[in-house]
């Protein structure tokens, strides 16, 4: 009992010490998950002869140019998208002012049209004040110039922590299961196998059918005309980290936009069809290629996951949420199997309402003669 409040109490230390710590913690965080996707193909360029440094060095510079084109590619063309949308905004708020607040004034008597003005007067203020970001952000730096240099040298250490963790990946593996218990060892090693299939069905799997929605969005939505394609796949492939919730938002700011684009019912039926495609590719296709069944976490728990992270541990907090979630859930499935297994969930009553454990102990003695 002593040694279960020990570690009660190590455990407890070790969540403090991750809140004080929380304000460094990002690029180290970050630097393990993309060392855990980066490990299974330096481990396949291994078995293929290569020695770790060199397999480590290849998949790190594949990575690398991949992030780099990427963004190379996708910061111009939001770039454009975002100014259209700004140049796209006035329309919308006049179609609201004049036709949405009216329709509800009438319905409900009550005018929510100074509190609308207000709220387009602080919009379109701000973002016709983005050609001065520059200079805003040139005196935010002055002014807090550590914090900026503190961000950015965090941002700089993420490749160099990736390589370095990438690199001694399986040794560090290997020194954790050389350091358990001898007693514990093999359940741990279960668990962990078990949470290693859950984080990699989650982060690699779920990762590229976001990746892969997005891409058929942006293009379907490029197809019929729309405006801003691009910038519409990309929100609803992430929002779709979350069932359900990424083609939602699709389809809502994708039939608002063809709606004063087009103003035709074609329209809003070709967004249809589009998220409607994307839903099929992933119920056919995306989820049992990518992910298959070893997830299984509920929506609902989903959203409390990254909402818990969030308001915990901020940033950081919203990255290992889902991560956390899915470790988490491997070892209440185990709990639950454990509790299942156990006398307590077996035991009997007879008509006195004694408790009885006759017919578990049965089972257990005919179960030992057998072996």
């Amino acid at each position: 009992m002593q040694r279960k409040w020990w570690l009660l109490a190590a455990g407890m230390a070790f969540v403090g010490l991750l809140v004080l710590l929380e304000p460094i913690l990002m690029p180290f965080f970050i630097g393990m998950i993309l060392a855990y996707l980066g490990d299974p193909l330096a481990d396949w360029l291994e078995e293929r002869g290569l020695s770790r440094r060199l397999a480590v060095s290849l998949v790190f510079s594949v990575l690398s140019v991949v992030l780099l084109i990427a963004v190379l590619i996708l910061v111009p063309l939001l770039g454009r998208q975002l100014a259209q949308l700004i140049s796209f905004m006035p329309m919308v708020f006049n179609w609201i002012r004049e036709t949405v607040l009216p329709e509800i004034q009438s319905f409900t008597g009550m005018d929510f049209s100074a509190d609308f003005d207000q709220v387009r007067s602080l919009l379109l203020g701000n973002w016709k004040e983005t050609g001065t970001f520059a200079a805003a952000l040139l005196g935010t730096v002055s002014k807090s110039g550590l914090a900026m240099a503190i961000w950015l040298g965090n941002i700089a250490l993420i490749p160099v922590v990736t390589f370095y963790l990438l690199l001694d990946w399986d040794r560090m593996k290997d020194k954790l299961q050389a350091l358990l218990p001898r007693h514990m060892e093999p359940t741990a090693t279960k668990l962990a196998h078990d949470c290693d299939e859950v984080l990699g069905a989650f982060l690699r799997g779920q990762l590229l059918v976001m990746l892969a929605l997005g891409i058929v969005y942006a293009i379907g939505l490029a197809i019929i005309g729309l405006k801003f394609a691009l910038l519409i796949g990309l929100i609803a492939g992430l929002a779709s980290i979350v069932p359900y919730l990424g083609v939602i938002v699709g389809v809502v700011i994708a039939a608002t936009v063809a709606f004063f684009q087009f103003g035709e019912w074609w329209a809003l039926l070709a967004v249809g069809g589009v998220f409607a495609l994307g839903q099929l590719l992933e119920g056919v296709v995306l989820q049992p290629l990518l992910l298959g069944d070893k997830i299984g976490l509920h929506p609902v728990a989903v959203i409390f996951a990254v909402m818990a992270g969030g308001q915990l541990f901020g940033f950081t907090g919203i990255l290992l949420a889902l991560p956390m979630a899915a470790v988490i859930m491997v070892v209440l499935r185990y709990l639950l199997d454990r509790y299942k297994n156990s006398t307590l969930y077996d035991q009997q009553r007879d008509s006195r309402g004694v408790t009885s454990s006759a017919e578990a102990g049965a089972e257990t003695s005919a179960t030992q003669d057998s072996h």
